[in-house]
């Protein structure tokens, strides 16, 4: 029923379909501001080669060192891709520290799940799965985030244990203990 894993190149079929399906909703156009928004726009005419789709790969990894190069702001980040029956189903990010904008939004740990994904608790298990791999990073309560109106985001944090810290500009904030 899903595990988390490193992204991997091997799955470049399944990831390009899910990256198809989020296109379909919005994701990546230029009012999208989120991770994967960014992504589908700095590294999706790539993808198609699988030469290509292999560097985001290996960039995807190398982003959990330290002295990865990043954009300014960025903060080391271990990115995991939840893998199902059919391969990609979606993937999680757990930003290794914060900053004054991840603590306002964004957090330590978000994820997006294919749209054709949905509603079988996968995101759920994956915030599960990377609690204690947050723990291993060092980080003992995490800080997650969803849009005040993403009524199935808050429930995934608070059958995890998230407790609502507050509201803070359309966004509800909650801490995640790790262990």
């Amino acid at each position: 029923m899903g595990e988390l894993a490193a992204p991997d190149a091997r799955h470049r079929v399944s990831f390009l379909a899910a990256m198809a399906e989020f296109a379909a909703e919005g994701r990546g156009s230029a009012a999208d501001p989120t991770e994967l928004g960014r992504e589908i726009r700095a590294f999706g005419a790539s993808w198609e080669s699988p030469e290509g789709f292999a560097a985001y790969v290996r960039w995807l990894r190398d982003q959990a060192l330290e002295d990865a190069p990043r954009p300014e702001g960025y903060v080391p980040v271990t990115n995991l891709w939840m893998l199902d029956g059919d391969g990609y189903a979606g993937r999680l990010a757990i930003r290794h520290r914060l900053t004054g904008a991840l603590r306002r939004a964004g957090g330590h740990i978000s994820y997006d799940v294919r749209p054709s994904a949905r509603r079988k608790g996968l995101a759920t298990r994956m915030l599960a799965a990377a609690l204690p791999v947050a723990h291993g990073l060092g980080i003992e309560v995490a800080v997650v985030t969803c849009d005040v109106g993403n009524v199935g985001s808050r429930k995934v944090i608070e059958r995890n244990g998230g407790v609502l810290r507050d509201e803070l500009d359309g966004k509800l904030r909650f801490r995640v203990p790790t262990a």
